[in-house]
């Protein structure tokens, strides 16, 4: 089941906005090579990856085996995460992922299994999609922290 999952999150919205305001912003916004994400970005697609997630987390509960995806490096660019304001990233992370966690601290086990597509034939229950969004979020943090 999420339950470790939803813990996993809860402790990360009530450490990392600290822990992230602690980089200096120039750190923050450096980019490892020209083609790479600064940590700021980093978080942005993070925040992508929260958007994505809610349309899954949602709409799996009334709409059949939705399909949601999204191509990461357009999104990126596209929300122009580079020039926004550090706080603002971190502001912004914190509530949407606060938001997702009300919702599924919801979920019942029966909503937990309705399932949705993530691109090709890729067919995933709400359980797994949990689990993974949160894994995700680990993943991408050992590259800002």
């Amino acid at each position: 089941m999420i339950q470790s999952a939803i813990d996993r999150l809860r402790e990360l919205c009530q450490t990392l906005p600290a822990a992230l305001s602690k980089i200096p912003d120039e750190a923050f916004k450096a980019k490892p090579l020209a083609h790479k994400w600064s940590k700021q970005e980093v978080m942005g697609h993070l925040i992508d990856s929260a958007t994505n997630n809610h349309h899954r987390f949602v709409r799996a509960q009334f709409e059949n085996t939705p399909s949601i995806w999204y191509p990461q490096d357009n999104w990126n660019a596209g929300n122009f995460y580079q020039s926004l304001d550090k706080q603002h990233i971190i502001n912004f992370w914190l509530i949407y992922n606060q938001h997702i966690l009300a919702i599924v601290e919801r979920l019942s086990a029966e909503q937990l299994e309705l399932k949705c597509r993530c691109g090709g034939e890729e067919i995933y229950t709400l359980d797994f999609l949990i689990n993974d969004y949160v894994q995700h979020i680990d993943h991408h943090l050992k590259q800002v922290t």
